[in-house]
């Protein structure tokens, strides 16, 4: 017993002597830190913000599930209107809801980088459009948004309706059962994503599509714990881990279809192939007015310009994403093979899995608001008449009052719920005398900005109205920014637009969406990319047999 007493005093008194040592040792690493970084801590202490503890911050207050830090970090919103500061240990977060502050990060050229939470996505996307920086950023920018242009858009609608009628013929397999609608608009996405902006026909109907969506929303997961699992961040414990398998496994099916993409585009590009469908959809384009109509805004405030809207009208042929690069790439013009892949994982990515959930999160709205699905319906059925002709470019621009509830829909639930930046200089907000320091991680809420209710009344209800053209013209630019806004908006926000609007008609024109689940039943579930919890579960009804089938 004596001796077991010894054992324990000695213990005790080997980790005091530890202790006694290493507690000195952190609090000079942290008096050291803050007199290194002075001016830095002084501006952050101005900003407002939850009180913290020394050394860790908030820390605490950023444990939990991903949704519980999402709720608890967007209650704070409540507290701290415009700008909130919350310390991650020694890191800043400055949370930014305000049009005006927003306005002047995502417009500088001083504001470009993003965060060290995007590097997360580097062993999937390696260094494509979303992740890189610098002048490898600003000259593949300038290659990938002509791609993107509407003169390249129009020749899709052949695709988009095609790809959209091999949908409907799935969701009428359905009958009356209640399903979720997600895994039908993933799939879709993917497989237009590959016949257009990638001009691969896609000739077997095997699972490749359906399994590289699952795997995508498998690995936003895996990359939104790293997120908000400190201690997944280093890679030897997240290698280490069965995250970092799971995340190797799925990174095999993600790009093996990419790579499979590639290669088949590769070999018609090297032996000059001309997609007889892209040829004579081209001619038809140039037969289209080139003007847009009053009223369609693709997507952002219509006062906004980017280089998507440069030279955006005429006549002048461009390519399609893919063989336009694979014709830069063969010419060594500022991108190689290597970087090919990284645009390629990069466009998938994000014309995947964004407009998979803004189209689900519509559906849902129609069922939650029958009267509304009801006016959609009777316009689309004003533009298109009672015939199963294809949708055109123009019937598009006609159907207005569609493309108000998209915006709504978009408003209520961004795909993308927020996005950060590391300025590299300091900068004075336009809504507070406030400076936001260098080097800290600036977090855009673009959701809560979308339900401010001094920009939006009665922000939690769904009203299509928001977007009538007095009204939006009213409001500040930056006040609706599903896409981005600035130099780094997305540049497939043009064609996200053109293909959601088509799916979204042709869905109801053939199918009655059941009322079912109001939206105060929905679950959020906060990731990298904004989804129900619960799932996007809907009970569709056909209108008529032929719309259905055709």
């Amino acid at each position: 017993m004596d001796s077991q007493e010894l054992d324990h005093s000695e213990l005790r008194s080997r980790l005091y002597s530890i202790s006694s040592l290493i507690l000195p040792i952190f609090i000079l690493l942290y008096v050291g830190w803050r007199l290194a970084n002075k001016r830095f801590i002084e501006l952050a202490e101005k900003i407002p913000g939850p009180p913290g503890l020394p050394i860790i911050g908030n820390a605490l207050e950023l444990r939990g599930t991903p949704n519980e830090i999402f709720e608890n970090l967007y209650s704070k919103s409540e507290i701290y209107p415009d700008v909130a500061r919350v310390w991650a240990g020694p890191r800043l977060l400055v949370f930014l809801t305000n049009p005006a502050d927003i306005e002047i990060v995502l417009s500088s050229h001083d504001h470009l980088d993003k965060s060290a939470e995007y590097d997360f996505l580097r062993p999937w996307l390696g260094n494509g459009l979303l992740v890189s920086t610098g002048e490898k950023w600003r000259s593949h920018r300038k290659i990938i948004a002509p791609t993107f242009h509407l003169n390249v858009l129009r020749s899709f609608m052949e695709r988009f309706n095609r790809n959209s009628k091999k949908t409907l013929e799935r969701l009428a397999k359905e009958g009356d059962n209640e399903f979720d609608i997600h895994d039908y608009m993933s799939e879709f996405t993917v497989e237009v994503l590959i016949e257009t902006v990638m001009g691969v026909k896609k000739e077997n109907e095997g699972r490749s599509c359906f399994d590289y969506a699952q795997a995508v929303m498998k690995l936003c997961d895996i990359v939104h714990l790293r997120h908000t699992k400190f201690y997944l961040r280093p890679d030897l414990v997240f290698y280490s881990s069965k995250y970092g398998s799971e995340q190797k496994s799925l990174l095999s099916v993600i790009h093996g279809l990419t790579e499979k993409v590639l290669k088949v585009k590769k070999a018609q590009f090297e032996n000059k192939i001309q997609d007889k469908h892209q040829e004579t959809a081209e001619k038809e384009v140039l037969k289209e007015t080139s003007e847009s109509k009053e009223g369609f805004s693709y997507g952002q405030a219509s006062g906004l310009k980017d280089d998507l809207d440069v030279e955006d009208i005429g006549e002048k042929k461009r390519n399609a994403f893919l063989e336009s690069i694979l014709e830069r790439a063969a010419n060594n013009d500022s991108i190689n093979d290597k970087e090919v892949k990284e645009q390629l994982d990069t466009i998938m990515f994000e014309g995947h899995d964004t407009t998979a959930a803004a189209s689900s999160f519509f559906l849902c709205m129609m069922a939650a608001h029958p009267d509304i699905q009801q006016k959609c319906y009777e316009e689309i059925m004003r533009v298109l008449g009672d015939s199963d002709r294809d949708i055109t470019f123009n019937d598009i621009l006609e159907m207005k009052y569609l493309e108000r509830c998209l915006m709504e829909t978009l408003r209520l639930y961004p795909p993308v719920p927020i996005i950060a930046r590391q300025p590299k200089k300091e900068f004075k907000l336009a809504s507070k005398n406030l400076i936001i320091p260098a080097n800290c991680t600036v977090v855009i809420g673009i959701i809560k900005l979308h339900r401010r209710a001094d920009i939006y009344p009665n922000p939690e209800k769904f009203d299509p109205d928001n977007f009538l053209p007095e009204k939006s013209a009213s409001r500040h630019y930056y006040s609706f920014i599903p896409f981005s806004a600035g130099p780094r908006s997305c540049v497939g926000r043009k064609y996200a637009m053109l293909k959601l609007k088509t799916i979204l008609a042709s869905t109801l024109r053939a199918f009655y969406v059941k009322p079912g689940y109001t939206e105060e039943e929905w679950k959020l579930k906060a990731d990298i990319i904004l989804k129900r919890a619960d799932g996007f579960r809907i009970k569709l009804e056909p209108r008529k047999e032929t719309n259905a089938k055709n």
